[in-house]
């Protein structure tokens, strides 16, 4: 067989971000960590990206995964909450990259599918399934566990052979 790929899944929000990391080895799946990284939502804009960040990057340092998915930002209402996260979204694009990784992205109807089967879902369907895909695995918030969603989701999606294309290109 070969060997397992460690892979982030990354949901992005400015004042929490939430990350989860599994091992894809074929078609099995396995639990290594998760959490959640925090901005103060007292400090200016610039610094609490800067917070997001740095924990992400002590994260990916800590972890060493080999791929990222961060799940795409979703329009509403607010276009002032939309930006923000457009700019939380951008952090957790950019700290993957720079560390040479290959950042995909997700709808969250994609997650939603890979995860509980159908695009449309509650929050508590997702989080059930991933316990029961990943019996093992702890989260502190549903960011985390929304993380370790998008982490399967990549991990469902990464053998399709779109993806390998555009990994070869």
């Amino acid at each position: 067989m070969g060997e397992a790929i460690r892979i982030i899944g990354i949901d992005p929000g400015l004042r929490r971000t939430g990350w989860g990391i599994v091992e894809s080895l074929g078609n099995s799946l396995r639990f290594v960590a998760s959490g959640t990284v925090r901005s103060d939502d007292k400090a200016a804009l610039a610094t609490r990206l800067c917070q997001l960040h740095d924990g992400l990057a002590e994260i990916l340092h800590a972890t060493m995964p080999h791929e990222a998915a961060v799940e795409q930002t979703f329009v509403n209402k607010d276009a002032v909450a939309t930006l923000k996260l457009g700019q939380a979204r951008g952090i957790a694009m950019l700290v993957p990259a720079r560390a040479g990784l290959v950042v995909a992205e997700y709808a969250p109807n994609a997650v939603k599918k890979a995860v509980i089967g159908v695009g449309h879902g509650d929050k508590k369907q997702i989080h059930m399934m991933v316990k029961v895909l990943l019996p093992k695995a702890t989260f502190d918030t549903e960011h985390a566990a929304d993380a370790l969603a998008i982490a399967i989701c990549h991990a469902h999606h990464r053998q399709s052979v779109a993806y390998r294309m555009a990994l070869a290109g």
